[in-house]
């Protein structure tokens, strides 16, 4: 461990060792679901976030906390409920005796927002106002209380769920509470292998404990790392040609000017370009490649987009969308 540096290419092969033990780990509970595994490490890597929306019971809670075991971070968990207020998440002041002055002084008691691994469960269940108390979070790494700011203890990961189907007493996400989030992951339901798996696995004894895999100190150094990864102008530039082709406007693809009202933002952009790097990283490669963009752009755009009535029209889904955008953009 002393001797990882971010700017070693040595690293490169400790890191992706390392984490190829971290989702073996993982994946002694998680059974399938591995493309979403590996998106979701690609977003603790480069410093995302991750919003992963699924039917109840695709082990999208169960995921989170399995990884939180095998990466030995600070974890907890926040169920998000329609009475749920702001400082309940991010903590308040209270008024407490000083006993050494006998003075009453205001003391700031911290939430559950200060931790490593941060688990938002249905986070569409509670109001915009208390949403909204994730933006300073998830983007600066801080709250502000009272006046007063209170730094995010390093390495702060936001992983939220969301379901699709049950709608009633939600609240959708406003698309700056979205646009914060670096993946939009849709879990699907396992194959017949799969499910005869997890069958298997959850109705008889229970298996051994997750064993932690990765140390703070050292994510921090592949955090870094991946950050430091060169980006040739040709992958940077795929990514940006990539994303303006969702913003409406007289040279865009024709399904963005027929389909979108609205598309990504510059956001978008360099999301694909760390979500690329973060994929070479697992890879053990020292810079991405084109189809590391190709790979990670529906998870980066599909919630950043905002289709229009034709496509509402025509029952079109925003992957539906990007599949036709994509096309039309050359790497």
């Amino acid at each position: 461990m002393a001797a990882l540096r971010p700017d070693d290419p040595a690293t490169a092969d400790v890191l992706r060792d390392t984490f190829g033990r971290l989702r073996a780990e993982v994946g002694r509970v998680i059974v399938g679901q591995d493309e979403t595994i590996s998106l979701v490490l690609a977003a603790l890597l480069a410093r995302g976030h991750a919003l992963l929306v699924g039917v109840p019971g695709l082990a999208k809670t169960l995921l989170v906390r399995t990884l939180a075991d095998a990466l030995a971070l600070d974890f907890n968990r926040v169920q998000f409920t329609p009475d749920l207020m702001p400082s309940d998440i991010t903590g308040t002041e209270i008024l407490e005796d000083d006993t050494t002055t006998g003075r009453r002084v205001f003391t700031f008691v911290k939430g559950p927002l200060f931790a490593n691994v941060v688990l938002a469960d249905e986070i569409n269940r509670t109001p915009p106002k208390t949403q909204a108390a994730l933006l300073e979070a998830m983007q600066e790494r801080h709250v502000t209380a009272a006046g007063q700011r209170h730094d995010l203890p390093p390495p702060f990961f936001v992983l939220a769920t969301q379901n699709p189907i049950e709608q009633e007493g939600t609240y959708p996400l406003p698309e700056a509470q979205l646009d914060r989030f670096m993946f939009s992951l849709w879990l699907d339901y396992p194959s017949l292998d799969e499910e005869r798996a997890i069958v298997r696995g959850t109705t008889g004894q229970p298996g051994a404990a997750v064993q932690p895999v990765v140390e703070r100190d050292e994510l921090l150094v592949f955090q870094d790392f991946v950050r430091a990864l060169p980006a040739s102008d040709h992958v940077v530039d795929y990514a940006v040609r990539l994303a303006r082709a969702t913003r409406p406007s007289d040279d865009a693809p024709e399904a963005t000017r027929r389909y979108l009202r609205y598309g990504a933002g510059p956001r978008a952009s360099q999301f694909l370009v760390l979500g690329a790097k973060a994929l070479a990283a697992l890879d053990g490669r020292l810079t991405p490649l084109p189809d590391d963009v190709r790979r990670v752009a529906l998870p980066v755009l599909r919630h950043r987009i905002v289709p229009g009535f034709n496509a509402e029209a025509e029952g079109l889904r925003p992957d539906d969308l990007l599949a036709q955008i994509m096309a039309s953009v050359r790497a």
